[in-house]
Formats: C-alpha cells, sequence, structure tokens
C-alpha cells in the first residue's frame, strides 16, 4: 500500500477527528481544514494526493470550493467529496464542479481508505500517460509541451486551454465549453479566449509548416494532426 499525503476538509470536528485518526493509522500523512479558507491555503502550500472534501462548511460551498481547487493548485489533485447529500442532482452537481469520486454519510472508514488509494493509483497512471497528437507531445505530469522535439513555453492558462483541446482531439471544443472549463463561473471578456488562442497559435504554429490549431467556424476550436495550411 502507498503512503498518500490526503487533505481532509470537514467543519464536523469529531468526523473530522475519525477520519484523520484512521487514515494516519493507514500510515498516510494526513492534513486538516476545518473550512474553505483553510483548505484553499493548504492546497497552495501542499500537494496533496487527494482531498477528501465535505458539501457543507461554514464559509464556502464545498462544489464552489471543489471548482477552486482544481482550477487553482498547481497540479490536478484528485477530489472525494463525502457528504450527507445524496440526491443524483447533488451528485451531478458534485462531478460537474470537478470531483473525482463520491460517497455520502454515513460511510465506513474503510471504504474512504480505499477510495483514496484507489484515486490515486488512477491519477498516477493518467499522469505517467503522454499524449501525442502528430509531433506535438504533451507530458501531464510535468506539465510540459514540445513539439518536434522543442519545448514550448506557455501561461499556465494557454496550457489549460491546449489540454482541453488535446483532451477532446479529435473532436471539437466548443467556445463556451472552453471559457467554462478554464474560468469556471468567472467569465472572462469574450476578447479574453481569443486573446490567449492567438498566443497559444503563435507559440504552437507559428514555427511550423502545418497548424495543428484549427477554428471550426460556428462551434469552436480543435487540434488536427493531418498536414495542411496553417488556419
Amino acid at each position: 500500500m502507498s503512503h498518500l499525503r490526503i487533505l481532509i476538509v470537514e467543519d464536523n470536528s469529531a468526523i473530522a477527528e475519525q477520519l484523520y485518526d484512521y487514515l494516519s493509522d493507514q500510515g498516510h500523512i494526513v492534513d486538516y481544514a476545518e473550512n474553505g479558507h483553510r483548505a484553499l491555503t493548504l492546497a497552495e502550500a501542499h500537494d496533496f494526493d487527494v482531498v477528501v472534501l465535505d458539501l457543507m462548511l461554514p464559509d464556502i460551498d464545498g462544489i464552489d470550493l471543489c471548482s477552486q481547487l482544481k482550477q487553482q493548485s498547481r497540479i490536478n489533485m484528485p477530489v472525494l467529496m463525502l457528504t450527507a447529500r445524496d440526491s443524483l442532482s447533488d451528485k451531478g452537481n458534485g462531478f460537474a464542479a470537478g470531483a473525482d469520486d463520491y460517497l455520502t454519510k454515513p460511510f465506513e472508514l474503510a471504504e474512504v481508505a480505499m477510495r483514496c488509494e484507489a484515486l490515486s493509483r488512477r491519477h498516477q497512471l493518467h499522469k505517467s500517460s503522454l499524449i501525442t497528437i502528430g509531433d506535438l507531445v504533451i507530458n501531464p505530469g510535468k506539465r510540459s509541451v514540445t513539439r518536434a522535439g522543442n519545448i514550448i513555453e506557455l501561461s499556465a492558462t494557454d496550457y489549460e486551454i491546449l489540454w482541453q483541446l488535446a483532451e477532446a482531439y479529435p473532436n471539437a471544443v466548443s467556445r463556451n465549453e472552453l471559457v467554462s472549463k478554464v474560468w469556471g463561473d468567472d467569465f472572462p471578456d469574450s476578447d479574453v479566449l481569443r486573446s490567449h488562442i492567438y498566443t497559444l497559435r503563435k507559440s504552437v504554429d507559428k514555427a511550423y509548416d502545418t497548424a495543428l490549431i484549427k477554428t471550426i467556424h460556428g462551434v469552436g476550436f480543435k487540434l488536427e494532426a493531418a498536414d495542411g495550411k496553417k488556419a
């Protein structure tokens, strides 16, 4: 069994203590946050293997906190939502916010541990897989990008846009979907996406004979590995 670094976000001290003691006894390194602001501070300071997140917090709704953790963290930390909210719509909202798993209360401590370990294994496997599209290679673990063997430096936002296009490949991603996945509810001006697509194309396509980033008029954007003129 691997030893994980786990963040528990739970305002119920009794539940938090049970989780903390059980997971620590399993050999995991456990940190605890009693509210959303503390969780964000800890997530900024440490790269956790799993976040166990209660939805009903005193300062930030757990759904909103999940979105913030996914958008602001340096790495994609798997989130296990642990909550009394058990309706299908609640689960749908949780997964839409970026949750990787969902467990309702009451729960067995052993199941929480097993789900944390499974999430971490799945995440590590995903991180180890390179994405190759034509001569473009994305390393999710290192958040690095190369084309034809050349390192491409991207801003965090440009990388996230490229990642969304790569995950959707060979399909297109609509403008609205890009905005939603990259910026969440903090919708930017429409010119912001256009500006980032411009800088992304400048970095990824300008120095090469063929363009990978294509505009699909009336839809959005996609990556295309086939030869062709620059879009």
